[in-house]
Parts: C-alpha cells; sequence; structure tokens
C-alpha cells in the first residue's frame, strides 16, 4: 500500500509505517493542482496543514483508503465527501492534548500576573511594581467550552489552584472530577475566565460575537486555543476596549487562514488585529498550544496507532504477496 506524506513530522511515523509494510512516498514541495495529478497513485495519506482536501481533490482520489492527519482536528478536509467515497479520516488529539493545557495555563498566568507587559516595561527601565499587580486563580470560577481531549487536559491542569472549573459541551454526561457540567446560561453567569476548545464546525463558527460576549454577567478573561474563526475579532476588541473583556490570550487568530505575513506587508493593519498587537492587556502566540517537541512524537504515534489498527494487516498482507518469488 503506498503512502503519500504531504508535510514532514516526526521520524517515528516514516519508520512505523514502513515496518509495517506501507511503501511510503514523500512530496513536500508540489502545488495542489500537480499533486492532484498523481494522488490516484497512492492509497493512504499523510497531512497536517499545508492546503484544503476539497472534493475536486478527493475525487481524483480513486484508491485512497485513509488519511491521517497529523493534529487534532479536520477542517481542512471535506469530511462529508470523504466519507461518501469511503475514506477513513484519523486525526490525533489525544496527541497533543497535553501541550495544548499546559500552554492554556501559561496564557493564563501570564495574563492574570501581567507578564508579558511587566517584561517589557523592566526591559525598558522602567519599574511600576502597583501598576502591574497581579490577580490571583485561586477562588475564581473557569469556564471551559469544548470538553473534549484539551478542554480535559486544562482542567486537569487547574486542579491546584484552587479554582472551580465548570465546562459546557454538547455531548451529555461529561462532569467529572476535574469539572462540572452546566448548561450555558449557568457557565456565562459564573464564569470569571473563559476558555475555547471547540472544533471548528458550522456551529463553532464565529461563536464568539457581540451578544454572546454581552450574555456573561462578569467581566472575564478569555483564552482561545482551539481555533481562530470561532471569535469574531472586531467584537472581542470592541469588549477589551470597554472593559467587558478583562484581557485576552490568543493561541489561534481569524486572520491565519489568509497568510499571516501578509498582513505586516501591506500600508497598515486590520484594524482590530492592530489593536491586539498594541495592547497591553492580550497575549498572543503563533497556533503553538499544541506544537511542543514531546506532542511532535505523540502525535505521529497516535497516527501511526490509529492506521495500524484499521490497515496494518492489509499492508502485511500486501507486502507479503510482493516479496512472493
Amino acid at each position: 500500500m503506498r503512502v503519500l506524506h504531504l508535510d514532514e513530522n516526526h521520524p517515528i511515523l516514516w519508520e512505523r509505517l514502513a515496518q509495517m509494510g506501507f511503501d511510503n512516498h514523500a512530496d513536500y514541495q508540489s502545488t495542489k493542482s500537480q499533486i492532484e495529478g498523481e494522488i490516484d497513485r497512492y492509497e493512504g495519506l499523510i497531512i497536517r496543514s499545508r492546503f484544503r482536501l476539497d472534493s475536486s481533490f478527493l475525487q481524483r482520489a480513486k484508491r485512497l483508503r485513509f488519511i491521517g492527519r497529523v493534529g487534532s482536528g479536520l477542517e481542512n478536509i471535506d469530511v462529508a465527501c470523504a466519507t461518501s467515497l469511503g475514506i477513513a479520516l484519523f486525526s490525533a488529539p489525544e496527541g497533543n492534548r497535553n501541550a495544548v493545557g499546559e500552554h492554556t495555563l501559561a496564557l493564563l498566568l501570564a495574563l492574570l500576573n501581567k507578564i508579558t507587559s511587566a517584561d517589557k516595561e523592566v526591559k525598558k527601565g522602567r519599574w511600576r511594581r502597583e501598576a502591574n499587580r497581579g490577580e490571583e486563580l485561586s477562588g475564581k470560577t473557569v469556564g471551559i467550552i469544548g470538553y473534549g481531549h484539551t478542554g480535559k487536559a486544562f482542567a486537569q491542569k487547574l486542579r491546584g489552584f484552587e479554582a472551580r472549573v465548570l465546562t459546557f459541551d454538547i455531548a451529555p454526561g461529561l462532569s467529572d472530577e476535574n469539572a462540572r457540567q452546566v448548561p450555558l446560561a449557568v457557565l456565562q453567569a459564573e464564569a470569571d475566565i473563559l476558555s475555547l476548545h471547540v472544533p471548528q464546525t458550522p456551529l463553532t463558527t464565529g461563536m464568539v460575537d457581540d451578544s454572546f460576549i454581552r450574555a456573561f454577567q462578569k467581566p472575564l478573561y478569555l483564552l482561545n486555543t482551539a481555533r481562530g474563526a470561532v471569535v469574531k475579532t472586531a467584537d472581542l476588541v470592541r469588549h477589551l476596549q470597554s472593559g467587558r473583556i478583562k484581557g485576552a490570550g490568543l493561541d489561534v487568530l481569524e486572520y491565519e487562514q489568509s497568510s499571516f505575513e501578509r498582513l505586516f506587508q501591506g500600508a497598515e493593519l486590520p484594524r482590530a488585529f492592530d489593536y491586539l498587537t498594541r495592547a497591553d492587556h492580550v497575549v498572543l502566540s503563533p497556533h503553538v498550544a499544541g506544537w511542543t517537541l514531546e506532542s511532535k512524537r505523540k502525535l505521529a504515534e497516535v497516527i501511526v496507532q490509529k492506521i495500524a489498527e484499521n490497515f496494518g494487516c492489509d499492508a502485511a498482507q500486501s507486502r507479503a504477496e510482493n516479496e512472493k518469488p
């Protein structure tokens, strides 16, 4: 079984697929249209986020049996089309959940303790203690929307901080020792901190807008390590300016789908994004919450395991047949 790798990943992914009998091929440079011309030669495809696998692409993949996405979501794949074509889809949210949980906590502590603004001031020779007086996490109510792998990982990290943790999720029965599941209205009434851990779907795209934010009864800190499109940046900025949102920690941005670097090549930045880059009560990172040395290996291991469970025997049989004299 031939597998095409479109992005570089931890070498263990390539090595273990080869050990199982898969025939690995790599193409890290060709354009999407060039790859469309040869995709019908492959039974498997390994990707990260190089380009979107739309219906046009998938319909050309006549022999494709599975796609492994080395990441937590499948939003860059036309899932409905792939499913209709009988293509199995594998992602690896288990692989980077710990990294995302730790990064989310880091963003929160940086905001509460004004770490980034204090750091910049001290490096410029300013010693302002009262202006950088922080807040403690202990005693606060943290609301988590989306209680899957990363939401649960973040809740687990909060256990030592004596914080109260509530969660809202469309799936029922998710309360555990780390968080109590409540209706959204309860979370909006009681949360001091909101952390987003949802996939990008039609239901969640643009979810955090003006009316959503206004439904919270207390000023809050907002954390987004999920997907940039979940938050409407202009509405977020409006409430950062009004004080309804006390601070924001954003690992993902609404602007990512257009080239991020291109934003800085024009005459001026989009107004809302420009505000985020200048605001002392906003902490930004470049979509790296799940991007650690450890998670790189874990993501690869999870994908290999899922492929092995579903297609390992087929690969071994194919190799055995090819090796017959």
